[in-house]
C-alpha cells in the first residue's frame, strides 16, 4: 500500500494546470503517432499548417500538445512540467494557463502571418503554405526561460554536472541557436522560438496581471523595471537604435490604449503604471535614499575654518535678571562685534526665544 500511495501522493502534489497539461501532451503525442502509423493524415487537424489552419483555428493553441518525435517528447517532458510547476506555485493556476495560451497562440499566429507574407512574395505555396508544420512546445520553452529571467535571473543552473550558466543567459543562447538554424534553411519549426521569445517578453512586460504583489491593494500589470527592459537583452552597441524604436512603438501603443493602465498610488490619479511591485519598490527605495541623504546633510554640524568647533549660541537672560528693580543702574555698553573667524550661531541651533510656545502653535 505504501508503494502505491507514494505515486498518488506525488501526483496530487503537482498543481492542476501542470498535471493536466503534461497528461494532455503525452496523450496527444501518442495519438498523433498512432494516426501516422496507421497512415491517416491528421496534421491539418492537430498542428498549424499556414495553408489549412485558417479553417481549423483551434490548432493555434492545441498544437502545443503535439510532439511529432520521441526526442521532442522526452525533451519537453524533462523541462516543461518542472518549470510549469514552479511558475504555477508563484503565479497561480489561472495566470499560468493564460501564460501558456498567450505564448503559444500568438507565436503561432505570427508564424502563420509570416508564412503568408513569404508566399505573397515568392508565390511558392508548396513550401510556405503547405510545407510548414508548427507544433510542439518550443515557443513555450523560450517563454518559460523569459519568465525565469524575470523571477530568478541570477540563479545558476548546472547541466549534467559540466555546463554551468545563469538563468538570464539561457534565453539568448536558445534564441541564437534558433537564428542559426533558421539561416541554415530549417525555418520550421526553429523560427517559432524567436516569436515565442518576443511574445513571452511582451506579455510579461506589459500585460500580465500581478495580483500576488499588488501595490497598495491595487493590481498592477507587467514589469516595467529597468532590469527587464528590451535593451537589457542586447549588447550595448544596439541600445541606442532599440531605444528609439521601442519608444516609438510604445508611444503608438499608449496612444491607441493597447497597454493596460493602472493607478498611480501616490498621485491619486490614473496613469501609466511605472512598473510592477518590484519596480515600485525600486522607485520607493531610491526616493527614501534621497530623502535620507538630504536629512543627513542638513543635520551635519559645520566646522569652523580653524578646525575648532563653533562657539555655543548665546542664551536668553534668566527670568531673575528681568525682574530686578528699576533703581539698579545697568551699565550700557555697545555690543562687541563678533570676530571674523567666529559665527554667532551655527546651523541647526536655535535660540530659546525663537521656539514658539504651545499656545502660539495652536
Amino acid at each position: 500500500m505504501a508503494v502505491l500511495a507514494s505515486p498518488i501522493l506525488f501526483l496530487s502534489s503537482i498543481p492542476p494546470v501542470t498535471r493536466y497539461f503534461t497528461a494532455a501532451t503525452v496523450v496527444s503525442s501518442l495519438f498523433y503517432a498512432w494516426l501516422r502509423y496507421n497512415g491517416a493524415d491528421s496534421t491539418p487537424y492537430l498542428n498549424v499548417v499556414p495553408g489549412s489552419s485558417i479553417f481549423y483555428p483551434w490548432t493555434f493553441v492545441t498544437s502545443v500538445l503535439v510532439e511529432t518525435s520521441i526526442f521532442e517528447l522526452v525533451a519537453s517532458l524533462i523541462f516543461v512540467p518542472a518549470s510549469l510547476r514552479y511558475l504555477e506555485r508563484v503565479w497561480g493556476s489561472i495566470e499560468t494557463l493564460k501564460f501558456i495560451a498567450v505564448s503559444v497562440g500568438f507565436s503561432n499566429i505570427i508564424a502563420f502571418g509570416f508564412n503568408w507574407l513569404e508566399f505573397m512574395a515568392t508565390r511558392d505555396a508548396d513550401t510556405f503554405l503547405y510545407g510548414m508544420e508548427y507544433h510542439g512546445q518550443m515557443a513555450l520553452q523560450i517563454a518559460i526561460l523569459v519568465a525565469f529571467t524575470q523571477l530568478i535571473p541570477e540563479h545558476q543552473v548546472q547541466v549534467m554536472g559540466v555546463l554551468k550558466a545563469r538563468v538570464k543567459t539561457l534565453p539568448m543562447a536558445y534564441l541564437t541557436v534558433s537564428t542559426v538554424m533558421t539561416f541554415l534553411g530549417f525555418q520550421c519549426p526553429w523560427i517559432i522560438i524567436q516569436f515565442g521569445w518576443f511574445v513571452g517578453w511582451i506579455y510579461l512586460r506589459f500585460y500580465k496581471k500581478n495580483t500576488g504583489d499588488s501595490v497598495g491593494g491595487v493590481d498592477t500589470y507587467g514589469d516595467r523595471s529597468e532590469t527587464f527592459s528590451l535593451i537589457s537583452w542586447f549588447p550595448p552597441f544596439a541600445h541606442y537604435p532599440l531605444t528609439l524604436l521601442g519608444n516609438f512603438v510604445h508611444s503608438l501603443a499608449t496612444r491607441f490604449h493597447l497597454i493596460p493602465l493602472g493607478t498611480d498610488i501616490e498621485g491619486g490619479s490614473y496613469s501609466q503604471v511605472p512598473g510592477s511591485a518590484r519596480a515600485e519598490a525600486e522607485r520607493r527605495r531610491a526616493m527614501a535614499l534621497k530623502a535620507l541623504d538630504q536629512r543627513m546633510a542638513n543635520s551635519t554640524t559645520p566646522v569652523a575654518p580653524n578646525g575648532s568647533s563653533p562657539p555655543p549660541a548665546p542664551r536668553a537672560p534668566p527670568p531673575a535678571a528681568a525682574s530686578r528693580s528699576d533703581s539698579v543702574a545697568m551699565p550700557s555698553s555697545p555690543p562687541t562685534p563678533p570676530r571674523a573667524n567666529e559665527r554667532s550661531k551655527s546651523v541647526g541651533e536655535v535660540d530659546i526665544g525663537d521656539v514658539p510656545s504651545k499656545s502660539d502653535s495652536r
